[in-house]
C-alpha cells in the first residue's frame, strides 16, 4: 500500500470529518521566494555630485534597498543583492561589492550612512565597462546564472571617454554590456538620474541584443521625495513603494539594439 502525501492525507482526513479541505502548512514550511538578483551601482565620480543628485540618489537607494530586501509594498524581494560603485581615479579600477547580508539588519538611515561612507562622491572618472564586467563575474561566481537580474545604476550616465572625431555619440557606442547578455533570460538595466538627452543616448546608442533597458531622468527622480512621508516607518510608505513600482521597477519588454 502506497503512503499518501501530506496534501492527500490532509484532504482525506478533512473529507472524512466533513471539514473544509484547507489545511495549515506543515510545521517548518515557509513560503518560497523565486530566485532573483538585484545589483546596485552608485556613481561616485565628480560629475554626478552636482545639483544634489548624489545626495538624493543615496537617500533614494537606501529606501529602495530596504523596501526590496524586506518585500515592502509588493516590490520584488531578491534572493541575492550586491552593491558597488563606478567612477574612480583611473580607468578600469576594480571595486568591491557588498552582499545582501551587509544590509539585512540595517534601518533606512543606517543604509544611507553606510553608502555615504563606503561610496563617497569624489572627483574621479566615470567608467561603466569595468562595472559591467565585475557584475558578470559575480553572477557567474555565485551560480546565479538564469535567475532574473535587475541592475540599477544611480548616475548621470555620461562616460568619461573621448568621442571619436565627427561622432559625438561614439562614447555611448563603446559602452559594452556583452558580458550581461546571456546571464539570464531577463536582464534589465535601469539608469536613474541621467539628463533626458543622455537617457535617450543610452536607449538608442548603447549596443545590446537581449539586455532590457529602462531610464528615469533626473527631472522625474527629483520628485520621489514628494511621495515620501517623513517620520513614518517604512511599512507605512505605501505611496513611495507604489511610485517606485510604477516608475523605477517598470516591467520592460525585450527588444535590444544591435
Amino acid at each position: 500500500m502506497r503512503t499518501l502525501g501530506k496534501g492527500l492525507m490532509c484532504a482525506a482526513t478533512a473529507l472524512a470529518l466533513g471539514a473544509p479541505t484547507a489545511c495549515a502548512p506543515a510545521a517548518g514550511d515557509t513560503p518560497r521566494v523565486a530566485k532573483s538578483t538585484l545589483v546596485i551601482g552608485i556613481d561616485v565620480s565628480g560629475s554626478f555630485g552636482g545639483k544634489n543628485r548624489y545626495d538624493s540618489s543615496i537617500d533614494f537607494a537606501a529606501n529602495y534597498l530596504y523596501a526590496h530586501i524586506h518585500g515592502l509594498g509588493g516590490l520584488r524581494q531578491p534572493t541575492a543583492v550586491f552593491v558597488g560603485s563606478f567612477g574612480g581615479e583611473k580607468p578600469g579600477e576594480t571595486k568591491s561589492f557588498q552582499p545582501i547580508a551587509t544590509f539585512e539588519h540595517m534601518s533606512v538611515p543606517q543604509i544611507a550612512a553606510f553608502l555615504r561612507k563606503e561610496y563617497p562622491s569624489r572627483d574621479g572618472l566615470t567608467d561603466f565597462n569595468p562595472f559591467f564586467d565585475r557584475v558578470a563575474t559575480i553572477v557567474k561566481r555565485n551560480n546565479l546564472i538564469l535567475a532574473p537580474l535587475n541592475i540599477v545604476m544611480f548616475t548621470d550616465g555620461i562616460p568619461d571617454t573621448p568621442s571619436e572625431k565627427n561622432d559625438s555619440l561614439s562614447k555611448y557606442k563603446k559602452i559594452n554590456v556583452t558580458g550581461l547578455e546571456y546571464l539570464s533570460k531577463n536582464t534589465t538595466l535601469r539608469i536613474l538620474y541621467p539628463r533626458p538627452t543622455v537617457a535617450v543616448h543610452w536607449e538608442k546608442n548603447v549596443p545590446r541584443r537581449r539586455v532590457r533597458m529602462w531610464t528615469v531622468d533626473d527631472e522625474v527622480m527629483a520628485t520621489w521625495r514628494s511621495h515620501y512621508r517623513a517620520g513614518d516607518k517604512p511599512e507605512a510608505q505605501a505611496e513611495l513603494w507604489k511610485w517606485i513600482a510604477d516608475n523605477v521597477d517598470f516591467r520592460v519588454r525585450s527588444g535590444g539594439i544591435l
